[in-house]
C-alpha cells in the first residue's frame, strides 16, 4: 500500500503536466513525520522511484523532516513537484477546440487518490461482510495509471486539442477547463462502462448521479478533446497501447 501511495504522488503531478501536452523532466518529493519508519518511508520512495521510471521522469531530490509535536504515531504527510517541458509552438491551448469536436476518454485503474474521505466514510458505515470490504478496498487501492509515455506517443502521431485529467472535481468540474467559456459538453454517460467498485461505492453510499460524476472519474482517468476526423485513428492508437 505505501509502495503505491508513492506512485500515486508521482501520477498526481506528472499526469497534469500532460495536459499542458508537457513531457515531465524531473520530479521531486517531500516526506513529513513525528518520528521516521524506515521500513514504511522505504516503500514510499521505492513508490516514487517507480512512479517517475514509468512516467519517464527523473527523481533528482527531496525532503525528509521529522516533526514529533505536529504528527501522531505513524502518520504521515507527502507532497510532490514535476517539471515539464514543452515547446511554446506546442503547448495545448483549449481555445482551439470547437463545436463537433469528440471526447475521448481513457481509462483509470480506480479513484485515482480522489474521494478517499467519502470512501473511508462508506466502507466504515456498510454492513456488507468484512471480506467484501476488503476486497473493495484493495480495488480503490490500486495505483493511479501514469499516462505519460501514451500520451507523449500520441501528441506525436495526432493533433490533440486539449486534454483533461481527472482529478478532484471529478468528470463534471475538470472538464469544463478545457473547453473555451463559449462552449459547452455533452456527455453521454451510457457511452463506457462504469467500474464495478464505482457502483459498489454509489450503492452502499447512496449517492447521486450527479454526486458521482462530481467526485470520482467514474472509470475515465484522462480525456482528449479531438476533431470528429481523428477519433478512430486516435482510438485505435490508444487499444494498441493496451489502455480502453
Amino acid at each position: 500500500t505505501y509502495f503505491n501511495v508513492g506512485i500515486d504522488l508521482v501520477a498526481m503531478c506528472a499526469n497534469d503536466v500532460l495536459a499542458q501536452g508537457a513531457k515531465p523532466l524531473f520530479f521531486m518529493d517531500y516526506y513529513a513525520t513525528g518520528q521516521l519508519d524506515k521500513s514504511i518511508a522505504i516503500e514510499v520512495i521505492k513508490g516514487i522511484a517507480e512512479g517517475c521510471k514509468q512516467s519517464g521522469c527523473a527523481l533528482i531530490g527531496g525532503e525528509t523532516a521529522e516533526m514529533p509535536g505536529h504528527y501522531i504515531d505513524n502518520n504521515f504527510d507527502l507532497a510532490g513537484f514535476s517539471v515539464g517541458c514543452v515547446e511554446k509552438k506546442n503547448i495545448i491551448d483549449k481555445n482551439s477546440v470547437c463545436d463537433g469536436d469528440i471526447l475521448i476518454g481513457i481509462e483509470s485503474s480506480g479513484p485515482h487518490s480522489n474521494g478517499f474521505s467519502l470512501i473511508r466514510k462508506i466502507l466504515a458505515e456498510s454492513d456488507k461482510s468484512v471480506d467484501e470490504k476488503k476486497a473493495v478496498a484493495a480495488r480503490v487501492l490500486e495505483p493511479t495509471i501514469l499516462y505519460p509515455k501514451l500520451i507523449s506517443s500520441l501528441l506525436k502521431e495526432h493533433e490533440i486539442k486539449s486534454m483533461s485529467h481527472i482529478t478532484g472535481g471529478g468528470l463534471t468540474e475538470n472538464l469544463p477547463r478545457s473547453i473555451p467559456e463559449k462552449l459547452c459538453i455533452e456527455l453521454n454517460v451510457n457511452s463506457w462502462g462504469i467500474p464495478p467498485v464505482f457502483k459498489w461505492l454509489q450503492s452502499e453510499g447512496n449517492i447521486h448521479d450527479d454526486d458521482m460524476y462530481k467526485i470520482f472519474n467514474c472509470g475515465i482517468g484522462m480525456v482528449l478533446f479531438v476533431d470528429s476526423s481523428q477519433e478512430e485513428d486516435i482510438r485505435k492508437s490508444i487499444t494498441e497501447f493496451n489502455f480502453k
